[in-house]
């Protein structure tokens, strides 16, 4: 300052010619905001025979975007500030004035106190933020369990719709879905389940699943979601951390749970006699408020999730505050397709059953179909469903969404809404749109915003609910005035109890209210901080702003970047590794690896290693190789100077790049590609922000996910005039097997075809001519040999001594057991399979039913032997194929964390699924 006060005299122009900064017309060079101090009291002049004053003078011009004015007044200062109104109302800088005054005051009465310590608040705007702002109290009457509510409305419409499938046939009314939960209840009850119990549920989107959570909670426990597509290695953690008293599962997905807890599952289909034979009534167990209802892995920082845990009395609050705000009746259609794995589920299940609306299941992975949701929507009537903003663009941009004229109320979360999403969504629709905001770790919602038409600016994430506290505070958790920036915190009914087992994690965010909000919360109350950097606006709704920390949020999952980059460091050769968030070619958002280690670039093997340990969404779409990560001063990583993807090189297959770092851009095939191979490249390289795509690599392996694929699904069904289903993108994930799907013609050109003689069939013809067979069969590689071994007696059946038996390939069967046959069926060959001959990769081939592989053999046999040549053919040749449910699905490849790793469980399924055998 003395310095300043030294060379003040020098020009501010020739300042500005000396250091030539860059210029920006938008403001003022070098900084914005002015102090200016003017020693000497400044008095009117005098001038005889008149009164003279000094008025403040407005010259509607404002130098700087905000400048403060201090002189000399007597004994005292006065002050005055110049704004642009461009960036400043005149209620803005009249709080500025207020604060200004209280903070200067408070000066004066104690001078030795350090700045950050002086109170900007006055005592009616404490009272303002603390109190006028926050939830309203409500008495929502006598404090029951989330199962209690439900119990309750079966009491009133026993008959009427509970849940019902969203696709097939498969409904259940209250009387039933409470009659087959009481009877599981009964059951788990047999299993030591309780008030305080935590029992796992391990199963797909289905009438099951709706009777397993009420039944847990029937039982007195609290139910923990496990979602069968998250990798082995993360549910073998989520289930020995939980302490499970019991795990409801299907004898499907036996093989994912760890292998001692497997004997102690409760299989609601293997043990269906057991549980029908259990009483029908309701079981008499007491359940208190305060115990937990459900608990929800989230992501954690430290590298391994962490459990959150929520009582009845804060999702009991949140249901009746939700119904007060929005009012559920027996019309309405709730839709149910949010992952279990996430706490927008919750009230999804209970608020429809707790009211008497009817709940609809959305098929198994139908949450990321526009086009099969807006089917479903229209076919059932929903008038309520959830979307995480960036789905409700992509459900937005199928033409099939403006049919969803049912649709009352859309309520949006988990991501930041942006407000041409909003104006886009009033357009297409003329349902409400809800913005909620919530954190895992308080009953799902804490604040409510209704999106109305015409307003502007940036959506805010609403109003704190019913009996539920919000606080933005400074880092003395001190409440902070209308539009400065803080962190959130939670607290009221809705907060949940922590995280289970972890102590210190709990302590240092669920922390003692500070006096300001104890008498509102009463003694003992603690905040939860949230780590989302908010502020207050002027009509008491809260404006999200960022995080303070590293956790993100990508297509609505939470997810703390340390714990990826945890995972990063356990690959072969990384030394460093650090994460961050980079804006897709679309606007959406995506993970960006940039790791220091040693060898050449191996993107496609650490996603294989990833898979194994992380959900799909935290898998980095990209990678970047460097030399040595950059640091700061203090010897961090400095994420400001990591290069940007577009200069360090995207994902896929190793190519040059420049020296800093090795470039992982993909590199295009030689050659012209058909017509519709090179469209569907184009629309990949929009969608994708590439320059070159590759025909045979996996649209996911170049950065791509599943929202992404929506979008391509939109512009190929533009671009070929006709529908194309997100399952078929899924089936063909390569450019090449896209183009033949789509036109198998295409992809045949400079192959000339052969012409074929056809004789009419001759009047009253109907024989089908058998030209050629194919088959496999134990002891017989062919039909003919199978019919010389039926013709000569031949034993074809395989004996085996004990020492040949292995357990692993006949369990849960016991060698041992007295009806064990050491017999069976072998076909030789079976592991041969020539995946290049069907464009398969190898990886696709290893995941892919052996039985299968066989049948792919003998359709190629068969064409052979009757002497057609399908790539040759100018006409369409049909195939017509069926086959019985099998178990290697569940007994191999999701029971191998490797296999699964480098599909994917929605790969692995498409692999070995029947209804995919014929267009194979």
């Amino acid at each position: 300052m003395i310095e300043a006060y030294a060379h003040q005299d020098l020009p501010f122009d020739r300042l500005v010619g000396e250091l030539a900064p860059r210029r920006d017309l938008s403001q003022a060079p070098f900084f914005q905001v002015l102090l200016t101090l003017q020693e000497g009291d400044m008095a009117a002049p005098v001038l005889e025979g008149l009164r003279t004053s000094l008025e403040p003078l407005d010259s509607g011009t404002a130098k700087f975007d905000l400048s403060v004015y201090f002189r000399a007044a007597g004994e005292g200062m006065e002050a005055g500030l110049e704004y642009s109104r461009d960036l400043f109302d005149a209620s803005t800088i009249h709080r500025f004035a207020c604060q200004l005054e209280t903070l200067l005051a408070q000066a004066v009465v104690d001078p030795r106190r350090s700045l950050q310590d002086l109170p900007l608040l006055r005592p009616e705007e404490v009272q303002q933020v603390v109190v006028e702002w926050n939830g309203a109290e409500r008495a929502y009457g006598p404090q029951v369990s989330l199962h209690g509510r439900v119990e309750a409305q079966v009491d009133r419409t026993p008959d009427a719709p509970a849940v019902r499938l969203g696709e097939g046939e498969g409904e259940l009314s209250y009387a039933q879905l409470e009659e087959r939960a009481n009877r599981l209840a009964h059951y788990l009850r047999a299993r030591g389940v309780g008030p305080e119990a935590r029992v796992g549920v391990l199963l797909e989107r289905s009438l099951e699943m709706v009777v397993s959570l009420l039944a847990v909670l029937k039982a007195g426990g609290a139910y923990v979601p496990l979602d069968p597509d998250y990798p082995h290695e993360r549910l073998d953690f989520m289930v020995r951390d939980a302490r499970l008293q019991a795990v409801v599962t299907m004898e499907g997905f036996l093989d994912r749970l760890p292998e001692e807890l497997r004997p102690e599952a409760v299989l609601a289909d293997a043990h269906g006699r057991q549980i029908a034979s259990a009483p029908s009534h309701r079981p008499s167990v007491t359940v208190h408020p305060e115990n937990l209802a459900y608990m929800i892995y989230t992501s954690g920082s430290t590298g391994r999730p962490k459990g959150a845990m929520n009582s009845h009395r804060g999702i009991f609050n949140r249901l009746l505050w939700m119904q007060e705000a929005y009012g559920l009746g027996p019309q309405d259609r709730v839709l149910q397709k949010t992952p279990m794995s996430f706490d927008v589920s919750v009230w999804e299940f209970f608020w429809p059953l707790s009211t008497g609306a009817t709940l609809v299941m959305a098929r198994p992975g139908g949450h990321g179909d526009p086009r099969y949701l807006a089917r479903v929507i229209q076919e059932h009537g929903i008038t309520t469903l959830h979307f995480v903003p960036s789905m409700l663009r992509a459900f937005l941009s199928a033409p099939e969404a403006r049919n969803s004229t049912s649709l009352r109320r859309i309520i949006a979360s988990g991501e930041a809404l942006p407000r041409p999403l909003v104006e886009l969504c009033h357009s297409t629709l003329g349902a409400e749109l809800h913005n909620l905001y919530g954190p895992t770790e308080a009953a799902v919602d804490v604040t409510a915003w209704p999106c109305r038409r015409g307003e502007t600016g940036a959506v805010p994430i609403g109003r704190p609910i019913a009996n539920t506290v919000v606080a933005v505070l400074d880092r003395r958790l001190r409440p902070l005035p209308v539009g400065a920036a803080g962190q959130l915190f939670l607290g009221g009914e809705n907060l949940g109890r922590g995280y289970l087992g972890r102590g210190a994690r709990t302590a240092g965010t669920f922390l003692p209210a500070p006096t300001e909000l104890a008498d509102r919360l009463g003694p003992g109350a603690r905040l939860y901080a949230t780590g989302d950097r908010v502020r207050w606006r002027p009509d008491g709704s809260l404006e999200f702003l960022g995080r303070i920390d590293f956790q993100v949020k990508i297509r609505g999952q939470r997810i703390e970047l340390g714990e990826i980059e945890a995972a990063l460091l356990e690959l072969p050769k990384i030394r460093e590794s650090v994460v961050v968030v980079r804006p897709g070619p679309g606007g959406d958002s995506r993970l960006v690896a940039y790791l220091g280690g040693e060898g050449p670039p191996a993107p496609q093997g650490w996603r294989e290693e990833l898979r194994g340990r992380l959900p799909e969404a935290m898998v980095p779409s990209h990678f970047v190789l460097l030399d040595r990560l950059p640091l700061s001063p203090n010897g961090k990583v400095d994420r400001r100077a990591l290069p940007p993807l577009e200069e360090a090189g995207e994902s896929a297959a190793p190519s040059s790049g420049p020296s800093s770092g090795r470039s992982l851009a993909p590199m295009a095939e030689a050659g012209r590609p058909s017509g519709i191979r090179s469209r569907i490249q184009e629309i990949w390289g929009a969608v994708l922000g590439l320059a070159q795509v590759p025909p045979d690599t996996s649209f996911f392996d170049l950065g791509g996910h599943s929202l992404l694929l929506v979008e391509v699904q939109n512009r190929l069904a533009e671009e070929l005039g006709r529908p194309v289903e997100l399952v078929d993108l899924f089936q063909y994930p390569t450019v090449r097997k896209l183009a033949e799907f789509l036109d198998p013609s295409a992809e045949r050109e400079g192959v000339a075809p052969r012409k074929l003689r056809r004789r009419g069939p001759a009047p009253g013809e109907r024989e089908v001519a058998v030209v050629a067979m194919s088959g496999r069969f134990p002891g017989a590689a062919s039909v003919e040999e199978l019919w010389q071994n039926l013709r000569q007696g031949v034993e074809s059946i395989s004996f085996f001594g004990d020492d040949e038996v292995e357990l692993s390939s006949v369990a849960p069967l016991d060698p041992r057991d007295p009806n064990f046959v050491n017999a069976g069926g072998v076909i030789e060959g079976a592991e041969l399979f020539d995946a290049e001959v069907f464009e398969m990769t190898p990886r696709e081939a290893e995941i892919l039913d052996p039985q299968q592989r066989v049948f792919l053999e003998c359709c190629w046999e068969a064409l052979e032997r009757a002497g057609y040549d399908p790539r040759r053919s100018a006409h369409r040749i049909g195939l017509y194929a069926g086959m019985g449910i099998n178990t290697y699905l569940y007994t191999h490849v999701l029971a191998s964390p490797e296999a699964l790793a480098a599909s994917g469980g929605y790969a692995a399924t498409l692999a070995n699924d029947k209804d995919f055998l014929a267009t194979r």
